[in-house]
């Protein structure tokens, strides 16, 4: 299960993480899970950094190539109202909290680089990567 901040690393060049580049890896042998708004999220982030200035339009443009051609399956089954109880319980943001639950659902490794949602993770005994 991959969470966006792992895709972020992977997006931008100043961003190097032994994690993210773990997960990448493992994508590449044998695809991943992703819930629904990990493609808006991936997006977004190009898309503030474009508006920064961090990376120019054909950056971005090689980027959204780039995220097509990952082997990612995207959930479209969350547990709404499981998320909502783990983001009370965990103290996370709603999107953080579908992240959670699917990996929970799916009894499967999720790979983060979001410091709140791994210690989330943890405490609910779901493997990190």
């Amino acid at each position: 299960m991959l969470d966006a901040s792992v895709a972020a690393a992977w997006l931008f060049d100043d961003e190097t993480a032994p994690r993210a580049d773990a997960a990448l890896v493992r994508l590449e042998a044998g695809g991943a899970l992703v819930p629904q708004h990990w493609q808006l999220e991936v997006r977004n982030a190009l898309l503030m950094a474009e508006r920064r200035g961090r990376i120019t339009v054909d950056e971005v443009n090689e980027r959204l190539l780039n995220l097509r051609e990952l082997l990612v399956s995207t959930d479209t089954t969350p547990d709404l109202e499981a998320a909502f109880v783990l983001a009370r319980t965990h103290g996370l943001t709603f999107y953080d909290a579908l992240c959670l639950e699917l990996a929970q659902r799916r009894h499967a490794a999720l790979a983060t680089l979001d410091t709140a949602l791994g210690r989330a993770a943890v405490a609910a005994g779901i493997a990190l990567l």
